[in-house]
């Protein structure tokens, strides 16, 4: 006889004891991991958020100290190169300074040889010198005056116009000119020029003024008022003259009235001259130069330069071309 087996249910205890203790496993998982508290959480939130409030705040005093140190920066720069300005400023006026300094050495023994000049031209005539100059005889028609040769047919006055001499010499020019035309009875031509070249009588630029009383009359008439542009030197009206009236069949003496010469070198004017006014056969120049020198200037502080290089100037142009150079020590 057969034995009946047993049915068995799906749902049987094994399985009840396998789902037991997943769930036994379950529990004991929650009891081992440790459940954060929620108070906990929020108290390292808002430590974190305070944290990045203070990481922001250093950060905008960086960048704020950035703004800052840009800025210092910017104006150590510009400092820089003001300074660096200022060093090249300082070194243009040092060596402009030592240029001054090497002219001064050259010009000083000039200036001391023209001051001395000056001081021993300081006389008077006595009561003796005037009897023996009252006894001289009559000169010849082409002896020196004073020391001036009178030879020349044709006379150009040279005439400083600058402020100086308008204000202090200008009495003193009109009596110079007057006495040196004078020595002059007839001339074949007479032509009056300012220190830059510029004629007195524009309607006889360039030509001869032909000589009578009249027109002499006329010229130290027009002396009294022309006042024409001046740069106080000389250079530009004695070569101007040359230069337009230098001829080889005509003796011609020009008459510097200055009283000033304040740039230019010296030497390159003598040169100039040289050039135009050409040596002859014997030696002599076919054009005279002469000048006089006017004492405006001697009582300006600083000024006494530029009077020791007219003078230097105008002696060395005399010495060179047959002339004489005559400085005046008192305007009256």
């Amino acid at each position: 006889m057969k034995k009946k087996r047993i049915a068995f249910e799906t749902f049987s205890l094994s399985f009840l004891d396998i789902v037991s203790c997943g769930f036994g496993a379950i529990v004991l998982l929650l009891v081992i991991i440790k459940v954060a508290d929620p108070s906990v959480n929020n108290s390292e939130a808002e430590a974190l958020r305070s944290s990045i409030d203070q990481m922001q705040l250093k950060t905008q005093d960086l960048e704020q100290e950035s703004i800052t140190y840009t800025t210092l920066l910017e104006q150590g720069l510009s400092r820089q190169q003001d300074l660096e300005q200022q060093l090249s400023e300082l070194a243009d006026s040092y060596s402009r300074l030592q240029d001054q300094l090497h002219r001064n050495t050259v010009e000083k023994s000039a200036r001391q040889a023209v001051i001395e000049h000056l001081n021993a031209a300081r006389q008077s005539l006595s009561e003796e010198m005037l009897r023996l100059q009252a006894e001289d005889p009559p000169r010849l028609a082409d002896a020196p005056i004073g020391g001036v040769p009178v030879d020349s047919e044709y006379v150009i006055f040279v005439i400083d116009t600058s402020g100086s001499m308008q204000q202090f010499a200008w009495p003193a020019v009109r009596q110079k000119m007057e006495e040196i035309l004078t020595i002059y009875p007839r001339v074949k031509g007479i032509q009056v020029m300012n220190d830059m070249g510029e004629y007195m009588f524009s309607q006889y630029a360039g030509k001869w003024i032909q000589d009578s009383p009249a027109r002499r009359k006329a010229i130290l008439k027009m002396l009294a008022n022309w006042m024409p542009f001046s740069n106080s030197s000389p250079v530009e009206g004695v070569t101007a003259a040359i230069k337009r009236f230098y001829a080889t069949d005509k003796k011609i003496s020009i008459y510097v009235l200055g009283d000033d010469f304040s740039r230019g070198s010296i030497q390159d004017v003598v040169s100039t001259i040289d050039s135009i006014n050409r040596s002859l056969g014997d030696g002599s120049r076919r054009v005279r130069i002469h000048a006089v020198g006017f004492p405006v200037l001697f009582k300006q502080p600083g000024a006494e330069l530029n009077v020791s290089r007219f003078a230097a100037l105008m002696r060395r142009l005399a010495e060179d071309n047959d002339g004489s150079f005559v400085g005046l020590t008192q305007l009256q």
